[in-house]
């Protein structure tokens, strides 16, 4: 086949063919573009949108740190990111952009995300 010798509807077709999202040899890309809780190996549990990822490093933005996390009835951080989260009994600090190294990605339900993005900045006491 010369390419010279395509057709504009062979070209488009091509083009389609182009456009289409590419199968990713990392699942985990799916997450790109959630709001996630996200545990990592050193800097603790965060809360944020994926942006990026490659490898288990991630690119979190409005990303906050959860420096003490409380449920109202479970345990554990999937419990967060479905919205079970006592408020007055976390300390999450102000949204930044980070980079982090994650070992865990937790997609948070709309409940979750609102609490989140909702709560209060805390401040370190002098």
């Amino acid at each position: 086949m010369n390419i010279n010798d395509l057709t504009i509807g062979q070209i488009k077709e091509l083009m389609q063919f182009v456009n289409q999202p590419q199968a990713s040899s990392d699942g985990l890309s799916a997450m790109v573009g959630k709001k996630c809780i996200v545990r990592t190996y050193s800097a603790g549990v965060w809360f944020g949108e994926v942006t990026e990822k490659a490898g288990n490093e991630v690119i979190l933005k409005n990303a906050r740190r959860l420096r003490r996390w409380h449920t109202k009835k479970s345990i554990s951080l999937s419990a967060i990111a479905m919205g079970d989260i006592d408020l007055s009994k976390c300390k999450i600090a102000e949204p930044v952009e980070t980079w982090l190294e994650a070992i865990e990605l937790i997609p948070c339900n709309e409940d979750a995300v609102k609490k989140l993005e909702g709560a209060e900045i805390v401040k370190a006491r002098c």
